[in-house]
């Protein structure tokens, strides 16, 4: 699908890539890996075409369609759903060009529609925008009346609705919640074409992706499988890279020795000369680079607190004087607890961090704290807060007002800021620069309890890795919100679920919450909506009946007809393969699972012919209704 050759790409005032290659197999899910800033996103761009390579490097099918998630939706009056319906850009031609086609020309327009499913968009859309979180009544709404991030969302629903050749995804997770990641993750399993995508989210990188493209020393090199199976690949090629290096090693030390202790010995002077030779032949063994990833500093509380730290007793908490966001909370938190919390935006997790963090009272009900607990409480808002001008060094006097500066800025190198990067303006620092910066300052107080609101989103693989090691070394009490679904599972030792206006314990595992999560944007997809409205005016399969045939119809009318007859014989030949599988006795035995998969197809197939006839036998009447006037 994508082909790269010998690119090579300087910007900047640095190499991005020299002479990498690589060839993406049609179909594949492949994940982008790599440190922040080796130049993944690069990469994205000149696949794009936003920068320019110089020559044939990269090559891609003609008319491949390439579609990436924009910045943010704009902020239109146009209403949600017809934003992602607009985004399929055949369907919105062929139905704005049947409103003046001539009646010759109607019957093509008609046969591509059907031949692209039109009448089925308004559901797949709806479906693809209930597993990004909106709700039916989201439906009609104008774009301009949703925030910056939930127009993110709406960017990537396009992209995927519109089902590009080429789908590029840049960190596609960072603007979601857990439940919107793991949509994405089942998602993009069944996506229909090639998808690459850049993220540091394990899970979606095991779980979605058929290959891993990993990106360092300015190449590219493809592994087949997921994450998991990346990283022993790779283990196994260093190991084998450093034996053969040992080896290597050893055998020019030998060579060596014999011509130092040789070469001015006129009788062994040619056995020196061509050792010597063979020596400067001899090409060194390349091994893997790792870089050092710096450890995140978490210190623990110096004394334990007496139990409880929080308690809640039927308390109401929201803002003001206004309607309670969180309803009846009851609960309880130990030192050594690690609370996983789950649920959708908006559900009031954020609430909930700052009741426990002291920044919201309880409006009725009882809330027992200790008077001694200090919270280290990161959101992800704080990063987008900081001022752009200043730099580590400024911040960490503030927060250090009585230390010597070579104290402050041992500090800060042992957060992960090297002395170059402490009198950088924190607009020239990465992502991942800046979050460890907060997340460290955050903790350097040694809190009994950290609260930690989306922590990874600008992290890498590497350091998500680090902050995992530091928090399973601490020893205080943990609030954890992700959509790090890897992170949670390792961190989390209880899960709570803000949903229906409180906070309670949830009975299972993330396994069981990534089922809770799928089903339930099922469900959310089928129940009745106004999606179907534009049957009246252009929906292919119930096209609108004239008072009176028209002479001049008879031709596209038979056109039709032939395209609705090769959709009933294209969709009862898949029924009968489906039928003629399942007529073997055998597999219901060796294979109860694909048989049960093997029905539900059977019901879709059965249903997809039935639609076909159906609408065959209308256009049939049509047809004869023409004739005969």
């Amino acid at each position: 699908m994508l082909q790269i050759n010998d690119l090579t790409f300087d910007a900047w005032g640095r190499r991005f890539f020299e002479k990498a290659g690589v060839s993406l197999p049609p179909g594949s899910k492949v994940g982008l890996v790599g440190r922040n800033g080796v130049g993944k996103s690069t990469l994205f761009k000149l696949i794009m075409g936003e920068l320019a390579a110089g020559g044939d490097e990269i090559v891609l099918p003609k008319n491949a369609r390439i579609g990436q998630v924009a910045q943010e939706h704009p902020a239109t009056p146009v209403s949600l759903i017809d934003t992602i319906l607009e985004a399929d850009e055949e369907r919105h031609t062929l139905l704005t060009r049947l409103e003046t086609a001539d009646p010759e020309e109607m019957g093509d327009i008609w046969t591509r529609l059907i031949e692209i499913d039109s009448d089925s968009a308004p559901a797949r859309a709806a479906e693809i925008l209930a597993g990004l979180g909106f709700s039916v009544e989201d439906l009609e709404r104008p774009m301009a009346e949703f925030s910056g991030g939930w127009r993110m969302r709406v960017a990537l629903a396009a992209a995927l609705f519109s089902e590009p050749d080429l789908l590029l995804l840049d960190e596609p997770t960072n603007y979601l919640d857990l439940e919107g990641a793991m949509w994405l993750e089942a998602r993009l399993k069944k996506y229909p074409h090639t998808a690459l995508i850049i993220s540091h989210d394990r899970e979606l990188l095991n779980n979605s992706c058929t290959h891993i493209l990993h990106l360092a020393q300015a190449r590219l090199e493809i592994y087949t499988g997921g994450y998991d199976a990346f990283e022993k690949m790779r283990a196994e090629k260093s190991r084998l890279q450093l034996s053969a290096k040992a080896k290597q090693d050893a055998e020019r030390a030998h060579l060596q020795a014999f011509v130092d202790r040789f070469k001015a010995k006129a009788s062994k002077a040619a056995q020196a000369q061509s050792r010597m030779k063979r020596l400067a032949k001899m090409e060194p063994v390349a091994t893997t680079i790792e870089e050092r990833v710096a450890p995140f500093t978490l210190p623990s509380p110096p004394r334990p607190l007496a139990p409880p730290l929080i308690r809640l007793e039927k308390a109401n908490v929201g803002y003001e004087e206004g309607r309670p966001i969180l309803r009846n909370l009851n609960l309880r938190m130990d030192l050594d607890d690690r609370i996983g919390l789950l649920g959708v935006n908006g559900a009031g997790k954020s609430t909930f961090a700052k009741l426990i963090a002291g920044a919201l009272g309880v409006q009725t009900g009882e809330l027992h704290r200790d008077r001694k607990m200090r919270v280290g409480w990161f959101h992800q808002h704080q990063i987008e807060a900081m001022d752009p001008e200043d730099t580590a060094l400024e911040i960490i006097r503030r927060a250090m007002p009585d230390a010597t500066e070579s104290s402050r800025r041992s500090r800060l190198a042992q957060f992960g800021l090297p002395f170059e990067k402490q009198e950088t303006t924190v607009e020239n620092l990465s992502g991942g620069e800046r979050a460890r910066l907060l997340l460290n300052l955050v903790a350097m107080d040694a809190p009994h309890m950290l609260i930690l609101d989306e922590p990874t989103n600008h992290l890498d693989i590497d350091s998500r890795r680090a902050l995992l090691d530091a928090l399973n070394e601490y020893e205080g009490a943990v609030i954890l919100i992700t959509h790090d679904r890897s992170l949670m599972e390792l961190v989390a030792d209880r899960l709570w679920l803000a949903a229906d206006g409180s906070i309670k314990p949830f009975d299972g595992d993330m396994d069981d919450y990534a089922k809770f999560v799928i089903d339930r944007a099922r469900v959310a997809a089928r129940a009745p909506t106004q999606v179907k409205r534009e049957a009246a005016a252009a929906a292919p399969a119930a096209p609108p009946a004239a008072p009176k045939p028209a002479a001049g119809m008879a031709g596209p009318l038979r056109r039709r007809l032939e395209a609705a007859e090769a959709v009933v014989t294209r969709t009862t030949k898949a029924l009968e393969e489906i039928d003629a599988v399942l007529a073997d006795p055998g597999i219901y035995v060796k294979d109860p699972r694909k048989a049960a998969e093997l029905g539900q197809k059977r019901l879709k197939a059965q249903a997809a012919v039935d639609k076909a006839e159906a609408e065959w036998m209308d256009i049939a009447e049509q047809l004869a209704a023409v004739e005969t006037a």
